[in-house]
């Protein structure tokens, strides 16, 4: 089924448009707290420690939220989350000048991001029919792909024609409009894990007692460290090489690009080999695109080195999307997703930090960590690709019960009946 199709039904648009709107502040909030802290005199080493509170308090929160969503509903979790997310956002626009307000807002921003990501993914199964729901995931793996373009360029312009604090709010605001767009929507109202029967799937593990479930969340650290590398190495390699229009913003744009016709490519085929075949193929793949990268080129050539490294990104995250979908215990996919978020962005936090302590000495260093972090990520998919198959589902009854004939089969993971 193609991507109109999957548009036209019901309520997709909305939740579509009201998710991306919700989370453009997390494409926004680093260069917006770095722009204003700066503007307010703060020191490199403040500015720092403020950005790394906002992103360890948003990998803590995420599977906290994901959790409670699971045993109380979407509504309740995304509204409340949504406003303490502001008054942080609020606390960090007033007084960027303040160490600890500063910092104490952008803690509370971060633990309490929305997680309108593992909730859109949560929702898909209940609407979009069966044989549509690989194009919906990549649908919304190429609908990310905007955020991390579109928010750090909304910041710029905000910036140039007003303040960094203005971008505060507006962050504050966008994350109410996106929220509440799609905690009152009929699918998120109506939306319930199902009841784990008999305590199954139960305890303080919740989803991470599915050992294939972590395999996957691990190699995807290794992901998201090969993406936090690269972006050190575009930036650096565009401070080398000032020539460049654009500099490294237009090799990360074109990195991003690629990433949506990636996305846009992938949904469009329909594919006959199992989930977790095509999650190991398709991290291999990323890694064989990331390998232009070491040879360091000219900058015309490494534009299309840029746009080569993007290929792969999304349509892995779209086939992950669904084999998350399947590994997850049941009453537990929304965690699932959140734990996703988490460890993609501890990856990626930790590829920044090693590429630029290298970075300054080899660009060609950089890069290697860079290739690094997604090659170990394909080669654990690869060689545990046995453990990458659902369990059959014991203790449920009637549509709780996953067909597990085929490691490709998606697990009924919503009660909830969406007319």
């Amino acid at each position: 089924m193609g991507y109109l199709t999957v548009l036209r039904s019901p309520r997709v648009a909305r939740l579509l448009l009201g998710t991306l709107t919700g989370r453009l502040p997390a494409g926004m909030t680093v260069v917006a707290i770095a722009l204003a802290l700066h503007g307010a005199g703060a020191p490199y080493a403040r500015i720092g420690l403020t950005t790394a509170a906002y992103a360890v308090a948003a990998a803590v929160g995420g599977p906290v939220l994901g959790r409670l969503v699971d045993r109380a509903g979407q509504p309740r979790v995304l509204l409340v989350s949504a406003s303490v997310a502001a008054c942080g956002y609020a606390a960090l626009a007033v007084a960027p000048g303040n160490p600890a307000a500063a910092l104490a807002g952008a803690a509370l921003a971060g633990l309490a991001m929305p997680p309108l990501e593992p909730c859109l993914r949560s929702l898909w199964p209940d609407i979009v029919a069966p044989a549509a729901l690989e194009t919906a995931y990549a649908l919304d793996s190429a609908a990310q792909q905007i955020l991390y373009v579109a928010g750090p360029l909304l910041v710029a312009g905000v910036a140039a024609f007003g303040s960094p604090s203005i971008a505060l709010w507006l962050a504050a605001g966008l994350g109410m409009l996106g929220t509440v767009t799609v905690a009152t929507s009929a699918p998120a109202r109506a939306w319930r894990a199902p009841v784990r029967a008999n305590g199954a799937g139960a305890g303080w593990l919740g989803p991470l007692r599915s050992p294939g479930l972590v395999l996957l969340l691990v190699a995807f650290a290794g992901t998201g460290w090969a993406i936090g590398a690269q972006n050190i190495l575009f930036v650096a390699y565009a401070q080398e090489h000032p020539g460049i229009p654009g500099g490294a913003g237009a090799l990360l744009a074109l990195a991003a690009l690629a990433g949506l016709l990636g996305a846009l490519g992938y949904g469009a085929v329909r594919w006959k080999a199992p989930t977790s075949t095509r999650t190991w193929a398709l991290a291999v793949g990323m890694a064989l695109c990331y390998l232009p990268l070491l040879l360091v080129p000219s900058p015309g050539w490494m534009g299309a080195a840029a746009f080569a490294s993007g290929l792969g990104l999304a349509p892995l995250l779209a086939a992950a999307f669904l084999l998350i979908a399947e590994l997850a215990p049941v009453g537990t996919s929304t965690e699932a997703f959140a734990w996703l978020v988490t460890l993609f962005a501890t990856g990626n936090a930790l590829g920044s930090a090693v590429s630029g302590a290298v970075v300054g000495g080899s660009l060609r260093a950089a890069a290697l960590i860079a290739v690094g972090g997604i090659a170990a990520g394909a080669v654990l998919l690869l060689t545990t690709r046995r453990l990458l198959v659902a369990a059959p589902a014991v203790g449920y009854s009637g549509s709780d019960i996953a067909d597990s004939d085929s490691d490709s089969a998606v697990p009924s993971a919503h009660s909830a009946t969406v007319s």
